[in-house]
C-alpha cells in the first residue's frame, strides 16, 4: 500500500470518529433532564431532612405551611457563613414568636463536624444535614452560604447568595412574616 492511500485511510477514520463524537454530544445534550432553576414565584420544593440533634425530628417544609421560611445553605469551611450565624440566631429569637422559621442546611459534613461548628457559635435555630445534596440539588444552590427566602403560602420569596449582615437578615424575616 502506498503511502497516499494510507494517509487517505487514516484521515477518514479520524474524520469518522469526530464525527460519532460531535453526533453523540449533541444526542447527549438534547436528551439529558433538564434541571429548572428555581425562581422567585415558584413552589418552594419539599424535602425532609432530619434533625442535627434528634434523629427522630424530621424536617419537613410542609410542616412549616403558614409560616415564613428563612431556608439557610452552609458550610463549616465557609468564612462568610461563620459570620452571618450568630446574627441569624439573634433574628431568629425575635422572629420566631413571629412565625419565622430558620432552617440551617449544611451540605454534606459529618455530625461531629457540624455539632462542633454550630456549638462553637452558640446559635440556636433547627439545623440539618443534606448528606445526599438532594435538597441543595432541588434548589439549584451553587454557592455558599445561600438563603432561600419562603412566605408563607410556601412561594419562593427572594434568593439570597452570598454573607449578608444582620439588618439585612431582620429585614428580610420581617419580609418574611405571616401577616
Amino acid at each position: 500500500m502506498d503511502k497516499k492511500k494510507k494517509r487517505s485511510i487514516t484521515r477518514g477514520v479520524i474524520l469518522i470518529v469526530l464525527v460519532a463524537a460531535i453526533a453523540y454530544t449533541i444526542y447527549n445534550t438534547a436528551t439529558k433532564d433538564k434541571t429548572e432553576l428555581l425562581k422567585v414565584g415558584d413552589e418552594a420544593p419539599n424535602f425532609e431532612l432530619v434533625d442535627l440533634y434528634d434523629n427522630n425530628l424530621k424536617h419537613r417544609l410542609s410542616d412549616y405551611e403558614g409560616k415564613g421560611v428563612f431556608l439557610n445553605f452552609w458550610g463549616t469551611w465557609c468564612e462568610p457563613c461563620k459570620k452571618e450565624m450568630p446574627a441569624m440566631s439573634n433574628q431568629y429569637a425575635i422572629y420566631k414568636e413571629q412565625g419565622v422559621e430558620v432552617l440551617a442546611i449544611n451540605i454534606s459534613q459529618t455530625d461531629f463536624e457540624v455539632k462542633k461548628f454550630i456549638e462553637s457559635l452558640d446559635v440556636h435555630f433547627p439545623v440539618a444535614i443534606d448528606s445526599t445534596k438532594s435538597v441543595m440539588t432541588a434548589y439549584n444552590v451553587d454557592l455558599l452560604p445561600a438563603t432561600i427566602l419562603i412566605n408563607p403560602e410556601g412561594k419562593v420569596e427572594k434568593i439570597i447568595t452570598g454573607e449578608m449582615n444582620e439588618t439585612q437578615i431582620a429585614s428580610y424575616m420581617e419580609s418574611i412574616k405571616p401577616e
